[in-house]
């Protein structure tokens, strides 16, 4: 019989020809400044080579040091670091525990901070079917002030125990309503109120605020109007709480004014109390004596900035170790430290490292996870979340997991399990609030549906952020409703898409600038490490909004770059190119720089 020699195609060959070519295309694709630049995988963090660097860095502190977190906090071994990071725009802070990322919170250096801001202004308008006031603060949009946050002592905490009334004897010159019905009567359109921000501007809804005011201390807050004083009722030692009462009962309140005894100023003595109260005294001096000197609309009081919230809220005796790029920032932290908690100054120290400070303890890429859809777990699975302006969908998916059993049992639980932790994570990081939803991966077991709602309650359980947690539904479904202030930090660096109307998303020309400062200070390391010491001769092609960005409010930061780098900087701009996407290219050898 005869053979039949007809060549049989190579499939082979042809898959690596496919492969090449795919290979090519995304190549060309990078390069193609008029397409939106890639969005990167997921990353994988090694929380166990985190934790070993963190260790390390623990052995070197002072003697001192290590002997005083020893007798704190007994056995524990954690090792939390705050990072300070101070750039020409921005203002980064990152609490990070055993190494692992756990807070981060940025502050804008060209927007005032509002949450917390006191206010006179004026009722611009009242909306009966609303029961709501807006009030003209003299701000952009007029704040949303709620017929409920009128009344006095409306802000009452079911956290807080009351353990003590002080009540004011004698009338004040304060206007109040006692009920709703009468708030049209005693605040009309165009009469004088004090508010204080308790939201600020979300999209285009104007800020919230009440007529209830607080001041925050170290260890107390203090409301001038409250006349009620109470405890946190997270701290749950009896005999503290005995001793904490008898302390309220001894400080020097003046008549009708609240305080409250913050979770900090457990197991303090009672002379940081006095010395907290003293301090918040003179700063509603002040704001008293702006407002009988001002007219309304005007600003009375703004929060601290970052620097001044580390020294207040976040160095705690639980902190091990402060360190701060910007010398500025140091000495003015410690100065701040030295009038509030002058112990702790020996925990503060200055960076001053060629190596950007975030990158240097591995926040960097940990915080770039943060502005991702898909975070990966560590047994293989994975979350997707999705931020929309109603609420948070947050989707846990098996992906590629490492499940031990034929059956995937132990790996559905175990994954929920770390999805649970995970989303706890990253709410707190993305500054995620409102109605939170988590479709976890299905479980008919109702015991490890427990678990798993246990779960997500001892770990939202150190969040500052008031929340509520319900169990899962018989859908699979956990609903989480959480406290938000502002924006979330996803808003601040991204603003509406030119090219869908709204529908997406890109970085803000701000965002792009601060992307290619950072590349441009990384690019200049790099080459010192080399010992090149020629100058450089960089040309970027960019977007023209980015461009307008270097050529206006950024166009000195640019010169001092110039100058300190001995750098020589060009840009070219083409309205065809994505506005995220940018190109530097070493004129020199006529290669990019990736």
């Amino acid at each position: 019989m005869a053979r039949n020699t007809k060549r049989r195609p190579n499939y082979s060959k042809r898959r690596r020809s496919n492969k090449k070519a795919e290979k090519k295309k995304l190549e060309a694709d990078k390069n193609d400044l008029t397409l939106p630049p890639m969005e990167p995988a997921p990353i994988s963090i090694d929380k166990c080579k985190l934790r070993e660097e963190a260790i390390e860095r623990a052995k070197k502190r002072p003697i001192r040091e290590r002997i005083l977190a020893f007798f704190r906090r007994e056995t524990k071994q954690d090792y939390k670091e705050l990072i300070i990071n101070t750039e020409a725009l921005e203002r980064r802070v990152a609490l990070i525990e055993n190494g692992v990322l756990q807070a981060f919170d940025v502050e804008r250096l060209d927007e005032e901070r509002m949450v917390g801001a006191i206010f006179k202004g004026k009722v611009q308008n009242l909306e009966p079917g609303l029961k709501a006031a807006f009030v003209n603060i003299g701000q952009e949009k007029n704040a949303f002030l709620h017929y409920w946050d009128m009344l006095p002592g409306a802000n009452n905490d079911p956290s807080i125990e009351i353990v003590r009334e002080n009540k004011r004897k004698t009338p004040h010159n304060r206007v109040e309503a006692k009920s709703i019905q009468e708030i049209p009567k005693v605040f009309p359109v165009g009469s004088e109120i004090i508010v204080q921000i308790t939201k600020g501007q979300i999209g285009s809804k104007g800020p919230r605020t009440t007529t209830n005011l607080s001041l925050a201390g170290r260890f107390l807050v203090m409301m001038p109007y409250a006349g009620q004083c109470g405890i946190s009722r997270k701290i749950d030692d009896k005999a503290e709480r005995s001793r904490l009462k008898r302390i309220i009962s001894n400080l020097s309140l003046r008549e009708g004014m609240g305080v409250i005894i913050r979770t900090a100023g457990q197991n303090k003595p009672e002379r940081f109390f006095d010395r907290d109260l003293h301090l918040l005294l003179q700063q509603w001096d002040e704001i008293e004596a702006k407002m009988k000197s001002q007219d309304s609309p005007c600003f009375l009081y703004q929060e601290p900035d970052l620097i001044g919230l580390t020294a207040r809220d976040f160095l705690t005796d639980d902190i091990d170790r402060v360190q701060i790029d910007r010398k500025e920032d140091y000495t003015r932290l410690i100065e701040t430290i030295q009038r509030i908690s002058p112990k702790s100054k020996s925990k503060v120290t200055h960076f001053d490292e060629e190596i950007p400070i975030f990158e240097r303890f591995n926040v960097e890429r940990q915080v770039e996870q943060t502005f991702m859809r898909r975070v990966l777990l560590p047994s293989g699975g994975e979350i997707v979340m999705e931020e929309t302006e109603a609420l948070v969908s947050i989707d846990v998916n098996t992906g590629s997991h490492k499940g031990d059993r034929k059956d995937g049992k132990n790996f559905i639980l175990q994954a929920n399990i770390e999805a649970a932790a995970e989303v706890c994570r990253q709410m707190r990081l993305r500054n995620l609030g409102g109605l939170v939803i988590i479709d976890f991966i299905d479980m008919k077991n109702k015991g490890d549906q427990r678990k798993v709602f246990q779960k997500m309650k001892s770990s939202m359980a150190d969040d500052k952020a008031k929340h509520n947690i319900l169990p899962i539904s018989q859908l699979g479904i956990m609903q989480i409703t959480r406290q938000r202030h502002d924006e979330s930090n996803s808003s601040g660096i991204y603003e509406s898409c030119p090219y869908c109307s709204g529908r997406g998303i890109v970085k803000s020309p701000r965002a792009v600038s601060i992307e290619i400062q950072r590349k441009i200070t990384s690019v200049v390391r790099r080459l010192r490490e080399e010992n090149i010491e020629k100058e450089a001769i960089l040309k970027i092609f960019l977007h023209p909004s980015t461009l307008r960005r270097f050529r206006g409010p950024d166009s000195k930061l640019i010169d001092r770059m110039e100058r300190n780098y001995g750098l020589k900087l060009t840009f070219e701009a083409a309205e065809t190119y994505h506005v995220e996407n940018f190109k530097l290219i070493d004129e020199s050898t006529n290669n990019e720089i990736r």
